[in-house]
Order: C-alpha cells, then sequence, then structure tokens
C-alpha cells in the first residue's frame, strides 16, 4: 500500500509519502511548502486568508497524489489549528471547499506521536529527552526504557515567536531579550522541569536546520547528526550579530528559515541550558511517522 501523510504546521506544510508494508513503512518522497500559517493568526483566530492559503497547498498535495494514482491520504494539523480560536472554522471552510478532513492534534498526541516517530526510525536511544521544536509549539517528552514518563506541549514556536516579538529580518536586542523571558517563562512551566539529560534527540525543521548550519560551519559532513552543545550555542552567539555575515550564511544553508532560525535557536539554546545536554542526536523521523504508525497502520503510542 501506498499513501500520503500530510503535517499543517505553523511554518510549513509537508506531504510524506510512504509504501507500507504491515506495520512497516518506507519513506518514498517528502515535498513541503513553506505556507507560514502562524502568521495568519490574528487576536488568537486564523484569517481567512490563511485559511485559504491551507485548502490551495493541500488541494495541490492531493492533486499530486493522484497523478500517482495513490487514493490513500491523510491531514492532520498542529499548533496553527490547535492554538486558535476559529479551529471548527478553519477545519470546515477546509473541508467544504477542499473535500479534505484535517484531523487536528492536540498537543499531548503531538508529543506522543514525535517520540513514537523518533523511537522508530531509530534515531533516539532507550531512555532520555526528546524535543520537537516547530513552528508554533514545542513538544518535550522524557522517557525510560522506550516508555513516556513526562511529556508537554509549550506554546512557542520558531514562526510565532517571530510574529510575536520581531520587527524587521532578525531580532534586536531588546527583542531577543523579550522572546528569550517567553521562552525561559514556558519551559519553567514543563512537566519536564527539574530533569537534567545529557543527550537530546532533536525533531523538527528548527533543529535540522541548526545541525546544517553547525556542519558547514565545522567542515563537517553533511549528513552527520549528531551534534554537540557546544557547537549550537557558538552558532547561537554567532548569528545573533545579525549582520552581513550572518545574512549570508542562513541564505547560503537554510534559505526558507532566515527570518526564523534565530527564534528557534533560541529555544534549542534555552532546552540545552536547563536541561544541561552535551549532545544532540538529529532525527530523522517523528510526528508524522508516529502518525502513520498509530492512526493508519494501527499501531500503540505511550
Amino acid at each position: 500500500m501506498k499513501c500520503g501523510v500530510v503535517d499543517v504546521g505553523s511554518n510549513t506544510i509537508r506531504l510524506s509519502i510512504y509504501h507500507c508494508e504491515g506495520k512497516h513503512f518506507k519513506l518514498l518522497m517528502n515535498k513541503k511548502e513553506m505556507a507560514g500559517l502562524a502568521s495568519y493568526i490574528r487576536r488568537g483566530a486564523m484569517s481567512e486568508g490563511g485559511i485559504w492559503v491551507a485548502c490551495r497547498v493541500l488541494s495541490g498535495f492531493r492533486e499530486i497524489l493522484n497523478n500517482l494514482g495513490i487514493q490513500e491520504f491523510h491531514v492532520f494539523g498542529t499548533a496553527p489549528l490547535r492554538n486558535i480560536s476559529n479551529t471548527e472554522e478553519a477545519v470546515d471552510t477546509i473541508r467544504v471547499a477542499t473535500g479534505i478532513q484535517v484531523d487536528v492534534l492536540s498537543g499531548a498526541q503531538e508529543a506522543n506521536y514525535s517520540f513514537l516517530g523518533a523511537l522508530a526510525g531509530g534515531n533516539a536511544p532507550a531512555s532520555g529527552l526528546l524535543a520537537d521544536i516547530g513552528g508554533g509549539s514545542t513538544e518535550l517528552v522524557a522517557y525510560r526504557d522506550g516508555v513516556i514518563s513526562s511529556q508537554c506541549s509549550l506554546p512557542i514556536g520558531s514562526l510565532s515567536l517571530y510574529a510575536n516579538y520581531v520587527s524587521g529580518l532578525f531580532p534586536t536586542h531588546q527583542e531577543r531579550r523579550a522572546l528569550r523571558a517567553q521562552i525561559r517563562h514556558e519551559i519553567g512551566r514543563a512537566k519536564t522541569a527539574g530533569l537534567t539529560c545529557s543527550h537530546l534527540t532533536g525533531v523538527g525543521g528548527t533543529i535540522r536546520a541548526a545541525a546544517k548550519l553547525c556542519n558547514h560551519r565545522a567542515k563537517s559532513d553533511p549528513g552527520n547528526l549528531l551534534i554537540p552543545a557546544g557547537e549550537i550555542r557558538a552558532l547561537y552567539k554567532d548569528l545573533k550579530k545579525c549582520n552581513q555575515a550572518t545574512l549570508h550564511q542562513i541564505l547560503e544553508i537554510v534559505p526558507d528559515r532566515v527570518h526564523t532560525v534565530l527564534p528557534g535557536l533560541a529555544i534549542l539554546k534555552t532546552v540545552l541550558d536547563v536541561y544541561k545536554v552535551e549532545t544532540i542526536s538529529v532525527s530523522a523521523t517523528g510526528v508524522r511517522e508516529g502518525y502513520l504508525l498509530d492512526r493508519v497502520l494501527g499501531g500503540n503510542t505511550q
């Protein structure tokens, strides 16, 4: 069986196509659109323009699947549809306009699926801490012997912080102070607070982008997925200068994240500091694979 799974996120909308046999799957292709849905949220509600952006992208993805002869199509939404006051209106509009039903995940479900996907992909040790830093939320999962011990979903992400705190392309010194204060406040409320863990498994676009930048700076193999925490801290210290060299570096390596990489790195650096992390492994699998295993293939989450 071949199927498509779409993740409607705050920064990107991503389509993954899988070949599935029983409970096993193989990724065939990925496609993403930088939709930036978090930037369409005003006074806690998704604007009509943002809803129609989602409709356009989802219709395009369904057309790709139709052209490939793939009928199995599953769509879920995370923070940009979960953390708004007009969730029902947005989901109903998408369904009426496109015929596509979006399954809106709770924060706990998103954390579970990120963990399940990373674990199934062999990208996480048996015990440790997982962080999924997205555009509109950050999920933290502590686990031992493959079982979740605590988890939480925090309403901070790379794009939402940018939209709420940054007036230009890069945050000013005062804006960085304000967004860091918000990050510390949210992480201080986390259910995983008080935990220390020397190793972090990272899921999501922010952490993948950070790894690409660190590997480029260190002249390491671009496919290297194990990053010392010190390299992340040095990267943040360098990029927050917000000069021409900063812009050139980001545009060369992760151009689609030019405006969100610093807010995302601020979240990551705070997580590393609070939990005393020494190394980060970047997971190639995450929430979409977890959703595939549980909702499509009938696996079990924690």
